[in-house]
């Protein structure tokens, strides 16, 4: 008399439970992912929103805005930064919110004064980049100029020359390598106060990769024709031109 397969019956029903198990835990283990992503995502935004305002009402430069913020929400020192796109989301939205009647003019006020900078420093090939360039600086804010030079002193000797009172130092460049600076400060007439302008020296070969878009494919920097080209865009429109 042959045997009835009870045995494939169980195991297939075993295999089902099992199947059954295995799929519940995935389903569990992807509810706790985009769970954790969610809240990741919402810290960073956080993060994000502090730092903005640093930034804005403090003058502070985007890096150390973020490691104010985590420390200010009391979060623990090694809690993942928010990358630059969502701090300059967050700076303009902070900017439309609280500052939408000043911001034009001050801006305005320090591109007027980069691009006479430019125009004394060209022959040095100089590019305007930060936050003067896509347009979310305020009264508080630097200008960076990046200069192109052939002689890496050649930009040192024209100061010396003209006996501006600078100083060195180093920052970090557009790659994320040192970079050397000249810093100094001038007097912007329209906002009567003293401004900080930092000239980073660049070799001439650097000049083709500077002109890369960014990850938003924009235009990182620009000379002084685009600058000339954003004050009259600025004028017309009455409100902050972005490249």
């Amino acid at each position: 008399m042959p045997l009835r397969p009870v045995r494939c019956h169980w195991a297939v029903k075993g295999m089902a439970g099992r199947s059954r198990h295995n799929a519940a835990t995935t389903s569990a283990g992807c509810r706790v992912h985009f769970r954790t992503i969610a809240m990741e995502n919402a810290l960073a935004t956080e993060i994000a929103n502090a730092a903005a305002r640093l930034v804005v009402e403090e003058g502070l430069e985007w890096g150390p805005a973020k490691r104010r913020a985590v420390k200010q929400l009391g979060l623990p020192a090694r809690t993942a930064l928010p990358d630059n796109d969502l701090v300059e989301d967050a700076v303009r939205e902070y900017i439309g919110l609280f500052c939408a009647d000043t911001q034009p003019a001050e801006l305005r006020a320090l591109r007027q004064l980069a691009l006479v900078w430019m125009e004394r420093m060209a022959a040095f090939r100089p590019y305007l980049a930060g936050a003067v360039w896509h347009g979310t600086a305020t009264r508080l804010s630097d200008i960076y100029l990046q200069l192109f030079c052939d002689d890496p002193k050649s930009a040192e000797i024209a100061l010396i020359d003209h006996r501006v009172d600078y100083e060195p130092r180093t920052v970090t460049g557009f790659r994320g390598e040192p970079v050397e600076a000249l810093s100094l400060s001038s007097r912007s007439p329209e906002l009567a106060e003293m401004i900080g302008v930092h000239l980073m020296i660049y070799d001439l070969d650097d000049l083709r990769g500077a002109l890369r878009p960014d990850a938003r494919g924009r235009v990182p920097r620009g000379d002084a024709g685009a600058v000339r080209q954003l004050l009259q865009s600025q004028n017309e429109n009455d409100f902050p031109a972005s490249p």
